[in-house]
Parts: structure tokens; C-alpha cells; sequence
């Protein structure tokens, strides 16, 4: 029996793969816990149509996730923290002060797409990795200073 995945199944494919299991497995869980979905004729025409758009749509993503990156490539952010006389910071650097930076700079980057190498504890140059897209990762210096 050819069926239609609607999500992930850990044992069995991936999202909108069209794979073979036994009619009762299909017809018993798959199908009515809405896993999956027959695989008609007619379902597996809307499939490819939508498989079409959706990388379409990526292709588009991944186009600007470029350009943002070849902006960034010049980009060096200041990040100002309270810090003791030996340099280590009060409270904490994250990726919200980062994102914010960013805004300032004209780049809208959500904070969750942002990671850092090494945590921000004292005051110096460290660097953040946005990543923009699946395929497109950028790293950005930045220097924490004291206020």
C-alpha cells in the first residue's frame, strides 16, 4: 500500500514521502492518527504541485539569505556592558543585545537564529553566528565593551 507521509516518522521517512507499508499498519494508524494520506493519483499531482512551490519559495529564502550575508560581511558590532575593574561582566551578553545591534544597523535578524562560539564573560572580541538559512551561515565579530 503507497502512502503519502504528512510529517516525520522516525522508523519510516520524512515529510512528504511516498512510501510502501503494509495496508493494515496504513489503514489502522498511519491514516486515521493523520500521519499520512493514500496515495492517489490526484494526491500524488498536488504533492509534486506543492513540492514545486515549496522549493521555490526556498530558492527565494536562500536568495536573500545571501544578499543579507554579503552585507554582513563588513559589519562589526559594539556591544557596551557594565564590567568590573578586571573586565568581567555584570549580567550577561545574549543574543538579544545582538539582534538589536543588528536592527541599528539596518539587518532584521531573529535572536534565535543567533549563536555564539564562545560566551561574552569579560569584556574583548568575540564572535556570533547567525544562521540566516539552513545553507547560509555568516559570522559577525563583535567587541563587548565596558560602559
Amino acid at each position: 500500500m503507497e502512502i503519502i507521509l504528512k510529517q516525520d516518522i522516525k522508523s519510516l521517512g520524512e515529510k512528504d514521502d511516498i512510501v510502501n507499508v503494509k495496508p493494515g499498519y496504513g489503514r489502522n494508524y498511519l491514516i486515521p492518527q493523520g500521519f499520512a494520506q493514500l496515495a492517489t493519483p490526484s494526491a500524488k499531482k498536488v504533492l509534486a504541485e506543492n513540492l514545486k512551490q515549496a522549493a521555490f519559495k526556498q530558492d527565494k529564502i536562500k536568495k536573500d539569505a545571501d544578499g543579507i550575508a554579503e552585507r554582513l560581511a563588513d559589519v562589526k558590532l559594539t556591544i557596551g556592558a557594565k564590567a568590573g575593574e578586571t573586565g568581567k561582566i555584570f549580567g550577561a551578553v545574549n543574543t538579544i543585545m545582538i539582534s538589536d545591534a543588528l536592527k541599528q544597523q539596518g539587518f532584521d535578524v531573529d535572536r534565535r537564529r543567533i549563536t555564539f562560539e564562545t560566551e561574552p564573560k569579560f569584556v574583548g572580541e568575540y564572535v556570533a553566528n547567525l544562521n540566516l538559512h539552513k545553507e547560509v551561515k555568516v559570522k559577525v565579530p563583535f567587541e563587548v565593551v565596558a560602559e
